[in-house]
């Protein structure tokens, strides 16, 4: 039986705060996210959609799912890789997110990337 070729795509991010979108001490506090993907299968495949859960220090959540990132639906060959940013908003000085994309190879054959929990917080959040 032949080897399948594997699809896989790994992501990081990098986080910032945006003290000209917040409002401390009572919020909102603002946070750019900048996300890299990269493909690290064997076959070319495309980014299709995102879902977001971004969770504030109340634990409230908000659930956020569309299609494409920032407009763009990349399509990466083995090696390549996509980086864009975008923001959030949460009501308190701490948070996290954590995200999927749906990525589909191009024989249709759709799978999920995950994006790690990656932590949102306002610098002076921490002494």
């Amino acid at each position: 039986m032949p080897c399948m070729a594997k699809p896989e795509f790994s992501c990081s991010v990098r986080v910032q705060y945006l003290p000209e979108q917040s409002h401390p001490p009572e919020g909102p506090y603002a946070f750019s996210y900048t996300v890299t993907i990269r493909n690290t299968g064997d076959i070319t495949a495309q980014l299709v959609a995102r879902h977001w859960v971004v969770t504030d220090a109340n634990g409230d959540t908000e659930d956020v799912r569309g299609l494409a990132v920032v407009g763009h639906q990349p399509l990466l060959k083995p090696g390549e890789e996509f980086q864009y940013t975008s923001w959030t908003r949460i009501a308190t000085m701490m948070g996290q997110m954590r995200g999927t994309y749906l990525c589909m190879t191009e024989e249709a054959r759709p799978f999920d990337a995950a994006v790690p929990e990656f932590a949102l917080v306002y610098p002076g959040a921490l002494h």
